[in-house]
């Protein structure tokens, strides 16, 4: 089976839109600006999410890259690669490549970018020692990837964008410094810390010529922002519109809103690791009394779709099993009897501004609880301050999102990082020894067909011990002025400026 057939959620997959009639002219003297959702918060650390922000700030590239139209990975800085023994891959640096300082992409260049995200004090989680033993240069134009265990996906681990590349210089200081470093369509020149990043145009790009002269990324956390900036004209580009927005800005003149399905669920995540949580009748008797169905009809007004467990129902590796929680407060109220419950301290539900509609569904998610005997007061946080607190345990709910394939694109990445005991972003502080066997066996499972059976074996245990109150399934909603050309929507959030982005003088 086609990998493009297991990655379509619905009808128009993952695809995304594309802005841009083939007649208007692309001005090259024109600059665009990009509102994204989430500021860098661990410097340029390529292990952290601020590759994300370089990758779809078109600076950063990697060896190889995921294209969601044709399902496949597909060559980038690397040519081709072929698996040259069960524990060794062997990837061909592509000629004739230039860092923007001038400095040569080499494979010893490569080998040692990639080795500088391996010995990182938290790895990333698609190119962990866990799963990569080794990087060296082979030869002159050959990077060798050794693995400790036969690992059929390092093509995939490769296109994650926390392998991206840097040029030697990148790496001599006390921190990465990826100015003047990539290899990609667009130079970062400029900083306002947590407030945006300014990039020109790579003249000597050599993916071919770069159509805009350069981009303004900002860092709105707030959604209501985005979607103001991007109607006004003020922002050309807005990521991740909420869905209270939606409706002014479909009529908005000159905006475009672009949607594409995302394995992306919105999810009240439980932390399993400390009373009341670490009760599974507990767990499910605040799914019990959840109405999921209301939810997805109030807050996201239709735009989002109630959730079926950890997998959205049409992904292929979801159970047949599955289907949306029914609210039975009766049923609830039994569950927290027999996991003898009691309300000596209200609960706290954190909710993330950089979601804006968060804060209604932490308050419907309140009212619901309520009418089981369960009291919950709300916190909004940014995520970055949230995190610390959350990956250490010291929390008691927060919704939050993630996409299930940004890590790697197969469930693998987010199956293993989110719920395996040793998970290195398990916000829920889950741990089954059965589930670890069951991923760990995928792991090293070539077959599409018996992986993605493994998978769904993965998800039932999860859904079945309510480790986390999954809402609704998302979609990834872009808002663009209708004088950006070449624009392709990713759902998978890591490529927004390429070399073909344009913009129109009108």
């Amino acid at each position: 089976m086609g990998l493009a057939a297991l990655l379509t959620l619905t009808g128009c997959g993952l695809s995304g839109g594309q802005t841009g009639a083939t007649s208007t002219v692309a001005d090259r003297g024109q600059r665009i600006v990009v509102d994204n959702f989430r500021a860098p918060v661990a410097g340029w650390a390529l292990e952290s999410d601020a590759a994300y922000i370089l990758s779809l700030s078109g600076c950063l590239e990697t060896l190889t890259k995921y294209d969601q139209a044709r399902g496949k990975v597909v060559p980038f800085l690397a040519t081709e690669w072929k698996q040259v023994s069960p524990l060794r891959w062997d990837f061909t640096i592509r000629e004739g490549v230039t860092f923007q300082d001038g400095s040569p992409l080499t494979a010893e260049a490569v080998a040692d970018a990639l080795s500088s995200v391996l010995e990182s004090t938290v790895p990333a989680r698609a190119f962990s020692p866990s799963v990569v033993s080794a990087v060296q240069a082979a030869d002159a134009k050959t990077v060798r990837v050794t693995t400790p265990v036969e690992d059929p996906l390092v093509p995939f681990r490769l296109a994650s964008v926390n392998t991206g590349i840097l040029a030697p210089a990148a790496y001599q200081g006390a921190t990465i410094d990826p100015f003047g470093h990539c290899t990609g369509p667009f130079v970062p020149v400029s900083e306002k810390a947590k407030q945006s990043l300014t990039l020109d145009r790579n003249e000597n790009y050599w993916g071919g010529d770069v159509q805009l002269a350069g981009a303004e990324v900002r860092f709105i956390t707030n959604g209501a922002t985005r979607a103001a900036q991007v109607q006004t004209g003020e922002a050309d580009i807005s990521l991740s519109i909420p869905a209270s927005a939606l409706s002014s800005l479909q009529n908005a003149p000159g905006v475009t809103v672009l949607k594409a399905d995302s394995p992306r669920t919105a999810t009240l995540y439980l932390n399993n690791g400390r009373a009341p949580f670490d009760d599974v009748d507990f767990r499910k008797a605040l799914r019990s009394a959840l109405d999921v169905k209301a939810l997805a009809a109030g807050v996201y007004e239709g735009a989002a779709l109630p959730a079926a467990g950890p997998f959205a129902p049409s992904e292929q590796w979801a159970s047949d099993k599955a289907g949306s929680p029914q609210q039975d407060v009766a049923a609830a109220k039994k569950l927290l009897a027999a996991a003898a419950y009691t309300p000596d301290r209200p609960l706290e539900i954190i909710a993330i501004v950089e979601r804006a509609e968060f804060a209604d569904v932490a308050t419907v998610i309140q009212a619901n609880l309520k009418s089981i005997g369960v009291p919950v007061t709300i916190k909004a946080k940014e995520y970055a301050s949230a995190e610390p607190d959350v990956l250490a345990g010291n929390y008691d709910m927060i919704l939050s999102q993630r996409n299930r394939l940004i890590d790697i694109a197969d469930p693998i990445g987010f199956l293993t990082a989110d719920y395996t005991c040793k998970g290195t972003y398990n916000l829920s502080h889950f741990c089954n020894k059965e589930y670890d066997a069951i991923l760990a066996k995928a792991a090293q499972t070539s077959g599409t067909e018996e992986r993605y059976g493994l998978y769904t074996r993965a998800g039932e245990i999860l859904d079945s011990q309510a480790v986390n109150l999954w809402l609704v399934n998302e979609q990834a909603t872009d808002a663009v002025r209708s004088n950006v050309l070449s624009y392709l929507q990713d759902p998978l959030s890591r490529y927004v400026l390429t070399a073909q982005t344009a913009k129109s003088g009108s």
